[in-house]
């Protein structure tokens, strides 16, 4: 499902409260350290993918299981509002753009 999104901390920078976390993870879960690093680049990794990317795997997703147009439209709109690192207040013609160029 989530295919093509791994990316590596590297090409991120490294964030310094990275072995914070680690540490924490460590101590409050069966984690590894190097479990926990796993894990955490995994979810820097969900989280940076570009709004444009996430606009089309998205779309492509929701019409695989029968979604029409309007009902997608919306519901990106919703979801691109709920990130954790919020995406631009894109409007209907700027989701299609993304989708259709």
């Amino acid at each position: 499902m989530w295919k093509g999104l791994r990316r590596t901390v590297a090409a991120v920078s490294p964030h310094p409260q990275a072995d914070e976390l680690v540490d924490h993870l460590v101590a409050t879960t069966p984690l590894t350290a190097s479990e926990a690093r796993r894990v955490i680049e995994d979810v820097v990794a969900f989280h940076a993918e570009p709004v444009e990317a996430y606009v089309r795997r998205r779309h492509q997703e929701l019409k695989t299981y029968g979604a029409k147009n309007p009902e997608i439209f919306a519901r990106l709109h919703q979801e691109l509002g709920a990130r954790v690192f919020a995406a631009p207040d894109l409007s209907e013609r700027q989701l299609r753009r993304l989708i259709y160029r």
